[in-house]
């Protein structure tokens, strides 16, 4: 009898033996579970984790592992090929943040989740300077997004040409996805412009016998002679008199652009002859393109121009950045003097 007893308390505390170990057991297993997808593992040490267009897992992997962007980059694969990511790979611009854990971060990036880009530019003078600026932004490069600018038949299914099709992009902030493609660059700066285009603006245009295009290269004029916005309307309506009457603009800003030395202050009667469509001195009417990229101010200011007589202009002798607009030649030939005598007396030669 008391063999039986000691026979079944053994085997009882052999029963809670077993209980107890498989409970640690699957404690340690839940908590080995946990920590893998549920703890953090996210570093400090990047910011955001780019993922380049055509870039599959062992890429990702390679970057997390290099950047030190996962405490443990074991579990981070463990669980990226539990959770089926290996397959899954997106490219873009992800933010991460500090304690991320891994099902956290996979689930980001399995589903594309991420942060746009604020892209925001003004008074890029040429689109090469453009291109390079937006390369710093989006992943395209600046030589693909030169490619389309540069190409015609591309430019051409929007109703531009190489020349004027800088005048499409309009300064303003923008967000967009860092791994947009330059054609979606493109189309999404395009959308930009018919938006602006409004049929208000475009009755403005046609009531000055200008498209949109030439009213934007008129603005790139405007906004080069311009230091001050409020003057813009004035000089706007000095160069449409000038258009009507069918006289060349002689804008120096576009001589400087022809001569493209834009360390020039002083246009000197030798730069006049430059060889240039651009060369408003010799060729009457609009260049072809812009000579820079015109603000949202400058163009507005051509649509609603100042009515006036001017038909002269040059830049103040007390150097304020003003004009002193003239309607004769006799009264811009004195302010001309006055301006250059201050030149000749800062001994400012080109």
């Amino acid at each position: 009898m008391t063999t039986k007893k000691a026979s079944g308390g053994t085997l009882k505390k052999f029963i809670i033996a077993m209980v107890l170990i498989l409970i640690v057991a699957l404690g340690f297993t839940g908590l080995n579970y946990y920590l893998k997808y549920f703890g953090g593992n996210v570093t400090d040490k990047q910011e955001y984790l780019y993922i380049h267009t055509g870039a599959d897992f062992k890429d990702v992997y390679k970057t997390i592992k290099e950047q030190g962007i996962v405490k443990d980059t074991a579990t981070f694969y463990w669980a990226a090929e539990n959770m089926n990511y290996l397959n899954r790979v997106k490219p873009g611009r992800y933010h991460l943040h500090e304690g991320m854990s891994n099902r956290k971060l996979i689930n980001m990036l399995a589903s594309g989740t991420q942060e746009p880009v604020t892209l925001a530019f003004h008074n890029l003078r040429l689109k090469e300077q453009f291109a390079g600026f937006v390369s710093k932004k989006i992943e395209p490069d600046s030589v693909s997004i030169l490619r389309l600018l540069d190409s015609t038949s591309y430019v051409q299914q929007y109703g531009f040409t190489t020349e004027n099709v800088y005048t499409m992009f309009l300064p303003n902030s923008y967000q967009l996805y860092w791994n947009t493609t330059p054609e979606k660059f493109f189309k999404r700066m395009y959308a930009n412009y018919e938006k602006f285009w409004t049929p208000e603006r475009k009755q403005k245009a046609e009531a000055i016998n200008l498209t949109p295009i030439e009213v934007s290269i008129l603005a790139s004029i405007v906004d080069a002679e311009a230091l001050h916005d409020d003057e813009m309307p004035a000089i706007a309506g000095l160069y449409l008199n000038r258009l009507k009457k069918g006289m060349k603009l002689e804008a120096d800003p576009t001589v400087i652009f022809a001569e493209n030395d834009f360390t020039i202050k002083r246009v000197l009667s030798r730069y006049l002859s430059i060889n240039s469509p651009y060369n408003t001195y010799l060729h009457t009417g609009l260049p072809p393109g812009p000579i820079m990229m015109p603000s949202v101010n400058a163009v507005n200011s051509v649509l609603d121009y100042q009515k006036n007589d001017y038909i002269y202009m040059c830049a103040k002798a007390d150097f304020s950045g003003y004009h002193a607009f003239a309607t004769n030649m006799a009264d811009h030939l004195v302010n001309a003097h006055k301006f250059q005598q201050a030149l000749n007396d800062r001994n400012i030669k080109r």
